[in-house]
């Protein structure tokens, strides 16, 4: 059995908590209130300022340029067009200019940053590989199963967030992670658990934060 297989079996309780959270149902039926969706794009879109720094170690800690290229292709899609897309759902959120500029980290958002960034800089490659299959491995598992269900909210931004977790977009980039890891990566068994565990719980607490979101500046 792989690497990957072996762990989403042991945690497969939290990866189905996960990718089948009632963010996600109420995403694919179109009954997610929009304002939790807001609260959740808010705090997805501090997050990413501590994803890019991950997927940037990963092209200067990559074993070979053809490696390297794969995250720098990751990296232009989040810092290119995936913040294009930002800004178009912002508006179409409600969402002012100074709301999401000056957006703060949450709790759990600012707890699941500080693990990226500390994983990326004080980690190997294979450490960042793993966290990244994490958190775009439980997106496109989502995206897929929504897809696959024929999900298609009357809400448009709800059904584009859908396509942009589909196997078009993440897939390549997923089975190249597996495939990695799972053939070529030297890292020890109780690292990738640790990794993979803390990444996935973080992932599962950021839906919670967002659905029961509250204003945790105005404490």
């Amino acid at each position: 059995m792989t690497l990957i297989s072996n762990l989403k079996i042991k945690y497969s309780e939290l990866w189905k908590s996960m990718t089948h959270h009632k963010f996600v149902s109420q995403l694919g039926d179109g009954s997610l209130p929009p304002s939790i969706f807001k609260a959740y794009f808010l705090q997805d879109y501090v997050f990413v300022n501590d994803l890019v720094p991950l997927a940037a170690q990963g092209i200067a800690k990559a074993p070979d340029l053809n490696t390297a290229s794969i995250f720098n292709k990751f990296l232009i899609g989040v810092l290119d067009p995936e913040n294009d897309l930002f800004i178009r759902f912002f508006k179409k959120l409600g969402a002012t200019k100074q709301d999401y500029s000056s957006a703060k980290a949450s709790p759990v958002t600012q707890a699941f940053g500080d693990f990226l960034v500390r994983t990326s800089l004080e980690g190997t490659f294979d450490d960042i590989a793993l966290v990244l299959f994490v958190t775009e491995g439980t997106y496109l598992d989502w995206g897929n199963r929504l897809l696959e269900e024929g999900a298609n909210p009357k809400n448009l931004v709800y059904k584009e967030w859908i396509d942009l977790h589909g196997p078009n977009v993440l897939g390549e980039l997923v089975s190249w992670l597996e495939n990695y890891l799972n053939n070529n990566s030297k890292i020890t068994l109780d690292r990738a658990e640790y990794l993979f565990h803390t990444a996935l719980r973080y992932e599962f607490l950021f839906w919670e934060s967002a659905y029961n979101h509250k204003n945790w500046f105005d404490d």
